[in-house]
């Protein structure tokens, strides 16, 4: 099977995906931009795309109760088919999920490393933490990623959006998440913009 065009989103929102995996017992959460709204408690700006997380052994339980959805693996740029009966390769980190029928991709599943009781870095994890502090919940329940640790991802690449999200978000950072954010950026991004505002 051929994959969508890359630029064919039309994501779902977190509510939608919540309503599917919101009884699911493994660990799922919301991460990139819409994990900040979800924090915001508000939409600040238009999203392209919905990704979530999930741990390694999720995968394939969430792959069934998203049954209406196939999937491509993520590689080095490249989309590739992963059959509803196939096992994603070993060190995956990323699956997109194409609803074929209507023609747009609805979600990006990201792998993430950690255990049920520890969340952990994809780019090190040596940085980690109880899953109870780094996955909060919103008013309906639906889990996202905490905001530090989304903009700990954001900073390597620094996009437009990502610089707007930081400043969204800046006023509304504790010290603590402050003092966390600052000390992983200096520790894998030294002399990082973001340090000295934080």
């Amino acid at each position: 099977m051929n994959p969508l065009p890359e630029d064919c989103w039309n994501a779902w929102s977190p509510d939608e995906l919540h309503a599917r995996l919101g009884h699911w017992k493994s660990e799922w959460y919301v991460v990139g931009g819409w994990a900040l709204d979800l924090w915001h408690d508000h939409q600040t700006r238009a999203h392209e795309d919905l990704e979530f997380a999930v741990l390694p052994a999720g995968i394939e339980g969430c792959r069934q109760i998203l049954s209406e959805l196939d999937f491509f693996e993520v590689r080095e740029g490249r989309l590739s088919h992963l059959a509803a009966n196939a096992t994603p390769a070993a060190g995956l980190w990323q699956l997109w999920g194409a609803d074929m029928a209507a023609g747009f991709w609805r979600v990006d599943m990201m792998v993430e490393r950690g255990t049920p009781e520890v969340w952990a870095y994809k780019r090190d994890q040596a940085i980690r933490m109880p899953r109870t502090v780094a996955v909060r919940r919103n008013k309906a329940g639906i889990p996202y990623l905490a905001p530090a640790n989304v903009l700990l991802f954001k900073a390597k690449h620094r996009r437009e959006k990502d610089e707007r999200d930081f400043e969204a978000a800046l006023p509304k950072l504790n010290s603590r998440e402050k003092l966390d954010l600052r000390l992983w950026l200096e520790a894998l991004h030294p002399g990082h913009e973001w340090i000295a505002r934080l």
